[in-house]
């Protein structure tokens, strides 16, 4: 999969060392998945204990719609986010389209605490999917700091004051300007913190809030909220610019579970082998305008590809592996 960055079992095939035939190296991929069982939390258990830096983590939950195929496929996903990445770390499939719910999230985060503990969670981040009373009930009463998106026209009221759209708490400001309000707002019945950055949408010239409802009165919560498109970057990696994770054609979804199990591992193979070439072999290359030429994950991924390609120079092969198994 990493030599050939593609998750197709046709082309992983062809990446089997041997004489055996295509054919055969076919059917051992396809039974792989098909009849290898294994809990995914074990993977879960895995990931976690490679992470690079110790907890708590900053945590961020989306639900990516992506196509396997010719079937659309819901993913309720819960990743950690780190240095510009998110790496994956507890998945859901849902068995059916559109936004998940509280019950199917509070499933999600009630694994990563009851495995890791609620002081593993520095704090949790989520676009304006996740935005139900219940959803922060269960945040405010287990203590989690949260940013989370709200939509713009959701009613927020001050004790004793009539209820308002929340965008008209910063409709006054200038555009392009950030404001943090130091008091508490009902949000339904739970109480919230509320910040907003105000932009002019350059394509469409129309004015945009981005309100994010916070549990503790934070100066620095746009910051901490914009940590949440890190899982964007991941999706990026494991699709298009990584293992193009579309061209499989499975459908079921235990099959695809495991399947993401794997890019899990993978993925976390190649950031962690970024990092250390990074820090003890050499540093990323920065541009004029002052960004890194590669990401953690593609500097690494093109140095275990390149390990692997190379089998007659194993030392930086040796090395990538030691990465993996943390010795």
């Amino acid at each position: 999969m990493v030599k050939l960055q593609t998750v197709s079992y046709v082309k992983i095939a062809q990446g089997f060392s041997g004489s055996v035939a295509h054919e055969s190296s076919l059917r051992r991929a396809q039974r792989f998945f098909a009849e290898f069982a294994f809990d995914p939390l074990i993977f879960t258990k895995l990931i976690y204990s490679l992470l690079p830096e110790y907890p708590p983590y900053m945590l961020s939950m989306d639900r990516p719609n992506w196509k396997f195929g010719q079937t659309d496929i819901n993913i309720l996903m819960l990743s950690v986010c780190y240095k510009g990445v998110a790496i994956p770390l507890i998945w859901k499939l849902l068995p059916k389209r559109g936004n998940s719910n509280a019950k199917e999230r509070k499933e999600l985060l009630g694994k990563c605490i009851s495995f890791f503990g609620s002081k593993s969670i520095k704090a949790f981040m989520a676009d304006r999917e996740f935005i139900e009373e219940q959803w922060f009930e269960d945040l405010i009463r287990q203590k989690i700091p949260f940013y989370i998106r709200i939509r713009n026209n959701m009613m927020i009221q001050r004790h004793g004051t009539p209820a308002i759209k929340a965008f008209w708490l910063f409709n006054n400001i200038m555009t392009g300007t950030y404001k943090n309000c130091g008091k508490l707002y009902y949000l339904g019945k739970n109480l919230v913190y509320l910040s907003d950055a105000k932009s002019l949408n350059k394509i469409t010239g129309k004015v945009e809030f981005t309100i994010i409802a916070s549990f503790n009165k934070d100066d620095q919560a746009m910051v901490n909220y914009k940590e949440r498109w890190q899982i964007e970057t991941m999706f990026r990696a494991m699709k298009s610019s990584g293992f193009n994770m579309e061209d499989t054609h499975l459908t079921d979804l235990v099959r695809i579970s495991k399947l993401l199990a794997v890019v899990a591992i993978v993925f976390v193979w190649a950031y962690l082998a970024g990092i250390d070439k990074y820090i003890n072999i050499k540093p990323i290359k920065v541009k004029k305008h002052g960004r890194r030429a590669n990401s953690f994950f593609k500097y690494g991924l093109i140095r275990i590809v390149h390990a692997l390609n190379n089998p007659l120079d194993n030392k930086d092969l040796e090395k990538c592996f030691n990465v993996l198994s943390c010795t």
